[in-house]
């Protein structure tokens, strides 16, 4: 087959384009992976982006986006290590009280492997142990007869044994990293919960031990990195008032050695603002810092030796703060969602002092810091579908836009999770 002249030129473009192309995507160090929850479609979407190690830069990778494997992919987890070479992703899908566990590919693909339900309903927050052992769903309502958003009950919180190397590779088992493996003989059934203290598969979010009637709701929910201790944020709106007021409150709970939750404090939650939404620890797990959106502040706990906590100080963010995270255990960054922006902080002991303020795109709701704590600080911008990006500054903390932020994405994202690559160039 014979190419006229126009017909070479495109041909030697072509090629040419096409070997810029290979250069680039074999010469560019990835230093891991980010995945982003979209829930405007049905199922839900999975964004997974590429992220630059030299630039912070992120592109999506050419089959992205991946199903969620539900409707309102609002939460997820990673493994915090791989399990015989296997990463695996865990995203709650709130429309169908479900949970969907992925493998994630060396390329960041994402290949599902098993779905299990939540013991109560709309699922809104995950977290897993850095041991990498128990993962650990709150639900806004319990498995309570005639519950509904409409006529709530107290949310809850269950734990799963997370299923390792070994187990999975037994006769009749799912899996590694499939969630509530339980089996009889040659015979395994997934999704069933750990036993806690109170010889429940859950553990109930009252306002105090003997009120059932009292409904708070949950908002969000962390574990230490020694993963001892867990802890849950919800709050009480108080209908008595004319305009809308709020009380919040922290759970506090320990986790056994077979992923048994104890209720601290005798099961009643302390004191915590107004409305708190999110929370973090520091990387020794001394201090915990709790998001209040309807305060606008940042209030800090000291962390006592058997998970009591204590408050410390109260420090003023922007307008309706919505996440934040701990850079390299002495930067705390807050998106401000009504404002735009993200205000730095550095810490210190539960002493918070103000960096800065930095725009970001409209209504950021979750941020994360890059997957190998190279510098780079990512943001969620629900209402533009975006992400924006960030290099840190490692000596004063404060932020500089990273090359062409911010990043598109599908329709209403909403949250974020990341994994190192491993250093390999692709």
């Amino acid at each position: 087959m014979k190419f006229g002249k126009v017909g070479q030129v495109a041909l030697v473009s072509a090629i040419a384009l096409g070997l810029a192309s290979l250069f680039t995507a074999c010469g560019t160090l990835t230093v891991g992976f980010l995945f982003v929850p979209t829930n405007k479609q049905t199922p839900g979407q999975i964004e997974v982006y590429e992220v630059n190690s030299e630039a912070g830069s992120l592109r999506t990778i050419p089959t992205s986006p991946f199903p969620s494997g539900g409707r309102d992919p609002i939460a997820e987890a990673v493994s915090p290590a791989p399990i015989d070479n296997l990463d695996s992703l865990y995203v709650a899908n709130q429309d169908d009280n479900n949970i969907t566990q992925f493998t994630i590919g060396t390329d960041g693909k994402l290949y599902p492997q098993s779905t299990i339900n939540t013991p109560g309903s709309f699922p809104l927050a995950l977290a897993i142990n850095s041991a990498g052992t128990y993962e650990y769903v709150l639900d806004t309502l319990g498995p309570v007869a005639g519950c509904s958003l409409t006529n709530p009950c107290p949310g809850i919180v269950a734990g799963y044994a997370v299923t390792s190397a070994a187990t999975a590779a037994m006769a009749g088992s799912f899996g590694i990293g499939s969630l509530g493996q339980a089996c009889n003989g040659s015979s395994c059934t997934l999704g069933t919960p750990v036993t806690n203290s109170n010889g429940l598969p859950y553990v109930s979010l009252l306002q105090s031990p003997s009120d059932k009637s009292t409904v708070l709701t949950p908002t969000a929910m962390t574990i230490l990195p020694n993963g001892n201790f867990l802890y849950v944020t919800a709050y009480l709106e108080n209908a008595s008032t004319t305009t809308a007021s709020y009380t919040g409150y922290i759970f506090g709970f320990s986790i056994g050695s077979t992923g048994a939750l104890t209720a601290l404090n005798g099961g009643a939650p302390i004191s915590a603002g107004s409305e708190p939404v999110a929370l973090t620890s520091d990387s020794n797990g001394q201090t915990l810092y709790v998001v209040d959106e309807a305060s606008n502040q940042v209030d800090s706990f000291s962390i006592g030796s058997g998970g009591a906590l204590t408050p410390l100080a109260t420090t003023p963010t922007g307008n309706q703060p919505t996440a934040l995270t701990m850079i390299s255990g002495k930067y705390l960054y807050v998106t401000n969602s009504l404002d735009a922006t993200i205000n730095a902080y550095s810490a210190n002991a539960g002493t918070l002092t103000k960096i800065g303020t930095y725009a970001s795109d409209a209504n950021p709701i979750a941020i994360i810091g890059d997957p190998r704590n190279l510098g780079f600080l990512y943001t969620v911008n629900y209402l533009n579908a975006s992400l924006s990006g960030y290099k840190i500054n490692p000596t004063d903390g404060t932020l500089i836009n990273t090359d062409h932020s911010p990043y598109s994405s599908t329709a209403q994202p909403t949250t974020i999770s990341g994994i190192p690559h491993g250093g390999s160039t692709h």
